[in-house]
């Protein structure tokens, strides 16, 4: 969604913002903020990481959670038993909380999250308004 010229730009934008019109919260991760921080640096530099995490930061529809030791433990185990997919550990953790936290549905692109089962957006907004994606 910070890259402008990313061919789902806009069907990303427009998914979070209906996601937000219906009710919905978001949640991320801190492996995913890693992710997303260095990746927005590489891709667009330094300033635009700044001008993303201040959004991010300012942000009362987004809620944090952190990958403790039991849960990078059961990401270990989700990166290592589903050996026939090529998930990044960071993807194993979003699916570890995802899973303790009873949530179905993801923004992302990343087809892995569809590979383990999970609802992703672009795509039918099918979970109900209220709950974080």
């Amino acid at each position: 969604m910070a890259d402008a010229a990313d061919p789902m730009h806009e069907a990303s934008r427009g998914s979070r913002d209906a996601w937000l019109r219906s009710g919905g919260n978001l949640l991320s991760t801190d492996y995913v903020i890693d992710e997303t921080m260095t990746l927005i640096r590489m891709r667009l530099g330094l300033r635009a990481a700044a001008r993303w995490w201040e959004q991010i930061d300012a942000s009362s529809r987004l809620r944090w959670e952190w990958i403790t030791p039991s849960r990078a433990e059961k990401a270990r185990r989700w990166f290592f038993d589903w050996n026939d997919k090529d998930f990044s550990f960071t993807d194993c953790t979003s699916f570890v909380v995802m899973q303790e936290l009873r949530i179905q549905t993801v923004l992302t692109t990343d087809r892995h999250f569809a590979q383990a089962g999970f609802d992703p957006l672009p795509g039918r907004l099918s979970a109900r308004p209220g709950r974080d994606a």
